[in-house]
Parts: structure tokens; C-alpha cells; sequence
């Protein structure tokens, strides 16, 4: 008995140990891991939606308070949102990881409490390919990309199903109140061109610009893609009757739900598409 344990133990010590997971972030921070991560806190809803894609949901311990989707997030304790994140309760959830944006505020505060702190924020179609293997990296998923194989192929049916007369329809996107507005540089910009519309916003303005609202009369969109709460008064705002999408009914008013699909650059994302090209389809016969 005592030389077959011998044994068992000079062949674990022969057995290369498991290699370290090394991470670079988007702020440029490297963050070592020993194995893959058992214990998740996710910051940001869209990294939320990719570890559960990859098959981790099981590993989150913990959210912020805008992750949502898939609906068995909403059981984990939540966290708090950008301003108001509670550090001393995701230090008592003993993550292994927390991921976090890029704009996170505790991130030091999260790291000077020795935790491991990754941070990733997708902002177009390249980032979103780019954090899921970052992501698949920090889970050990070896194809984390077939879910970009997935979005992508879900957009280009998308693309597939506008119709001609939709095509260079020039869209206004406004995403949040006081006139943001989706710019040509933001993912939701490059959904819409991967569609065939046109988008008022030029590249210059940057990703997600607050706008003038006589930018918007001036550049008269045939369509007015909106949220719920940003549409009521829409009409009524100064001028706006003179804009070809107001006076033609061309306003899709998206519900909720379907906010945030359209705001999250992650594997929903051929989702959101189908959402933009229905609006499309239904606008451009009328």
C-alpha cells in the first residue's frame, strides 16, 4: 500500500501543472489567473449576457442591477449600477473575478482590495468579437467564437430580409434623452449600415453623440428610430413636424425589452438586427 502511494504521488508531481491564464484588459492591466474562474461578478450587462452565453451563468455570483438577461441573473444579488456600485458586497460575494467597464469607478477600489479585476467594454462590432475571446480565454471555452460565427450569420439575414426600397433609408437613432444619438462609429451605426440605411450622424461626431435638436430638423431623416420614453413629445419638439419621418408616421417606438437588446454589443446582437431591419421593412412602404 505505502509504495502504491508513492507511486500515485511521484506521478502527480510528473503531471505539468495546470498552465496560468493570462489577461491584458482594455486599460491595459494584465491579470493572472491559476484556473478558471468558479466565482463571477459581472458589471457591465453585456459581459453578463456573453459569460452566460459561453455556458458560465452558473459561475456568476453576483450582478449588476441592469443585468437581466438570461431571466436566472435576476435571482443573484445585485451589485449596484456605475455610481453607486457596492464594493463591500461584492468583496463579501469572494469572487475569483469581477468583470467590469472600462468606465467603472471602483475598479481601484475593487483591485486595492486584492481582487482580480478584468476590464472589457465593447463598443463595436470588432470589440464584441475581440471580448468574447477574452472571455472564452478567462473560462477556458475553447470556441468561444462560434457565438461571433452565430452573430454574425443572424445579421447577415437580417441584411438579407430588407428590402430594396428600405435601402439607404437615412435613419436618426436616438439612444438615450437630451438627443443622444447613435453615431455611424457606435455598433448600433454599424448595424444599421450592414442593413443598407443611411445614419444623420457622420463618424466625426464619435459613437454616441449628444445633438443639436436642429442637427436633426436640418438633416430631415426619412426614419426616427427611438425609445419609449424618448418618443413622447417627439412630434411636439420644435420644428421637428417639418422632418419627413414625423410627418410620414416613420417612427419605430421600441418597447423595453427591446432597448435592451438594441444597447448591448454582445451575443444578442443578431437579435437586435432583426429588430432594426422589421423597423425598416415596416417603414419603407409608407
Amino acid at each position: 500500500m505505502l509504495e502504491r502511494l508513492l507511486a500515485l504521488c511521484l506521478l502527480a508531481l510528473a503531471l505539468p501543472a495546470a498552465a496560468a491564464i493570462e489577461i491584458k484588459d482594455d486599460l491595459g492591466q494584465a491579470t493572472t489567473l491559476a484556473a478558471p474562474p468558479q466565482r463571477i461578478v459581472s458589471l457591465l450587462p453585456s459581459l453578463t449576457e456573453t459569460v452566460c452565453e459561453l455556458g458560465a451563468c452558473g459561475r456568476l455570483v453576483g450582478v449588476d442591477r441592469y443585468s437581466n438577461y438570461p431571466a436566472s441573473v435576476n435571482a443573484l444579488p445585485k451589485v449596484g449600477g456605475i455610481d453607486d456600485t457596492n464594493v463591500e458586497l461584492i468583496a463579501s460575494l469572494r469572487p475569483d473575478v469581477v468583470l467590469v467597464a472600462v468606465s467603472s469607478r471602483v475598479t481601484d477600489r475593487l483591485r486595492a482590495l486584492g481582487l482580480k479585476v478584468i476590464a472589457l467594454e465593447p463598443r463595436s462590432y470588432r470589440d464584441v468579437q475581440r471580448v468574447l475571446g477574452v472571455i472564452g480565454q478567462v473560462l477556458a471555452v475553447p470556441d468561444a467564437q462560434r457565438v461571433w460565427r452565430h452573430i454574425e450569420a443572424g445579421v447577415s439575414a437580417a441584411a438579407g430580409s430588407v428590402p430594396p426600397a428600405a435601402r439607404g433609408l437615412r435613419v436618426y437613432y436616438e439612444v438615450a434623452s437630451g438627443l443622444y444619438a447613435a453615431g455611424t462609429a457606435s455598433f448600433m451605426g454599424e448595424t444599421l449600415a450592414r442593413l443598407g440605411a443611411g445614419n444623420i450622424i457622420p463618424a466625426e461626431l464619435g459613437p454616441f453623440p449628444k445633438i443639436n435638436p436642429e442637427f436633426v430638423v436640418k438633416a430631415n431623416p426619412g426614419v426616427i428610430m427611438v425609445g419609449s420614453r424618448g418618443a413622447e413629445g417627439l412630434a411636439e419638439r420644435p420644428g421637428w413636424s417639418r422632418i419627413d419621418a414625423v410627418r410620414r408616421g416613420r417612427i419605430c417606438v421600441f418597447k423595453p425589452d427591446e432597448g435592451d437588446i438594441l444597447s448591448r454589443p454582445g451575443p444578442r446582437m443578431a437579435e437586435a438586427a432583426q429588430i432594426m431591419a422589421r423597423c425598416l421593412r415596416e417603414k419603407a412602404g409608407s
